[in-house]
């Protein structure tokens, strides 16, 4: 039944000349989503209080409530079409009242953990894109069949959303920005192993993929206690997401997943100064795919030791530096940052070998992503005894998988959970393979920091750069050297 009502919703978006795409799609979709599922959330505290003889205080004012103005029910439990509005009457409504009316809340709200403030940020960040308001009541009508009551309802719903973020990433465009293959995501969760008690943290949270799948991990086995549970709900996870679409997705994706008040943020994280983030502020888990390829602005950059433009390394760097002492850390990467030789690319090598221990490097082959033909690997590591340590004799040992499905991937043929079910268990013990083998850190280059794959089971394995990436290093060099020349130029 759900998919169904999810192909109908689909159907009448596509006749809708506000909505083009599959992010068009999306967005429209879970906007009304979190309405429906906040009245059936508000429907259930309020049957609690009940049943304890008190009465229960709605965070909506009732004539902004789904069952006001959206499903107004008859004493028959069917939609009453006299009260139920429709046409221009309903899109009138939606933009020029309920929309303001909601976006109040940020300003209304307690702090930004609380639903209240969800319910603010969210409707001040999107709009509502169906024009006609006949397709609107249809979609509602659609909308309104849903249900979030069970576990199970929740469970199935979660299914199809994900598989929504996934056909949107598929669309190409920006669509597969907000999309981390979930096997790959699993696998990476598997091995930095989050416990109950840990804050998990992604600071470029997309739609919050790595979140959900550490919330299936630790709700998988079960048995759980209500401190347990409270701690999972309130305690637990922690996302930023700088574009807005994302973020409504993020919270929606959490909520469905049984997460009543995500715990995520809109901002953009490269913003806030490394100097600034105190002991307090970090985080025992780090799993992230942080977007390689962007260009921060100058004032961005003075927030971070290691200067660059690359989006992806300032992220790492906020990583870094964001984990406890002990804490583990899962991040995608580029992998020609494994080699690169301008000087951000070396110092972040450094930084990253002499502040953590990297003990694993997963090679992913092109195609893993779809719908980008860029070469990524996973770098894990765990904050302090770190794998180089400067005037030491002592070196760790970084173990390394080339991940190798057998095919070559794309839209039609993605990576699945077997693909990397040969990683995840020889991780365990760092075992040598055709596909796998240990670089004794005391080898590694102390000048370049060079980490680049290079199978000895197999030959070397070079990984050629595309001529759009040796552009992007020469232009980096050459701004780099600009940079430098200025400075000379201004002493002199």
């Amino acid at each position: 039944m759900f998919e169904q009502a999810f192909k109908n919703i689909d159907d009448v978006l596509r006749k809708e000349a506000g909505c083009t795409t599959e992010l068009d799609y999306t967005e429209q979709t879970s906007w009304l989503l979190f309405l429906k599922y906040l009245d059936a959330l508000e429907q259930d505290k309020a049957d609690e209080v009940r049943l304890e003889g008190k009465r229960y205080s709605f965070i909506l004012d009732k004539p902004y409530r789904w069952e006001s103005w959206a499903a107004p029910k008859g004493k028959d439990g069917k939609l009453d079409h006299n009260a139920a509005k429709t046409g221009p009457d309903l899109t009138e409504f939606v933009n020029l009242k309920l929309f303001p009316y909601l976006h109040s809340y940020k300003q209304k709200a307690s702090g930004p953990n609380t639903i209240e403030y969800k319910i603010g940020e969210i409707f001040g960040e999107i709009k509502n894109r169906i024009q006609s308001g006949y397709n609107l009541r249809e979609i509602i009508d659609h909308i309104d069949e849903l249900r979030f009551r069970s576990q199970k309802e929740k469970h199935e719903l979660s299914h199809l959303y994900e598989a929504k973020i996934k056909n949107m990433g598929n669309a190409g465009r920006n669509g597969g920005e907000y999309y981390t293959p979930r096997p790959l995501i699993r696998a990476m969760v598997q091995v930095v192993k989050p416990k109950i008690g840990d804050r998990i943290y992604d600071g470029a949270c997309g739609s919050a993929g790595f979140l959900c799948e550490s919330y299936d991990y630790l709700t998988a086995k079960g048995g759980l206690s209500t401190k347990d549970l409270k701690t999972i709900q309130e305690k637990t996870f922690y996302g930023k997401e700088k574009k807005s679409l994302a973020y409504v997705i993020a919270i929606m994706n959490m909520i469905l997943h049984g997460i009543e008040a995500p715990n995520i943020i809109h901002t953009n994280t490269l913003t806030e100064n490394l100097a600034d983030i105190q002991e307090k502020d970090r985080y025992e888990v780090v799993l992230a795919n942080p977007p390689f390829g962007g260009k921060e602005r100058k004032e961005v950059q003075q927030n971070f030791p290691i200067r660059t433009g690359e989006t992806a390394f300032l992220f790492l760097q906020h990583f870094i530096k964001s984990l406890k002492a002990g804490g583990r850390g899962g991040v995608v990467i580029k992998n020609t940052f494994l080699s690169n030789t301008d000087n951000a690319s070396v110092s972040l090598r450094k930084l990253l070998l002499e502040s953590c221990n990297l003990h694993t490097i997963l090679d992913c082959p092109s195609g893993s992503f779809q719908g980008a033909g860029v070469k990524t690997v996973v770098l894990f590591f765990e904050k302090g005894a770190p794998t180089l340590r400067p005037g030491s004799v002592q070196a760790g040992k970084i173990w390394y998988y080339q991940l190798d499905p057998g095919r070559s991937l794309g839209k039609t043929n993605p990576l699945n959970d077997d693909d990397l079910a040969e990683f995840v268990k020889l991780q365990r013990t760092k075992a040598d393979s055709p596909k796998s083998w240990i670089v004794d850190a005391k080898s590694i280059d102390q000048t370049t920091f060079d980490l680049s794959v290079k199978n000895p089971n197999g030959g070397e394995v070079v990984t050629h750069r595309s001529p759009q990436e040796i552009m992007d290093e020469i232009a980096a060099l050459d701004a780099e050297s600009a940079e430098v020349l200025g400075n000379i130029k201004a002493l002199l």
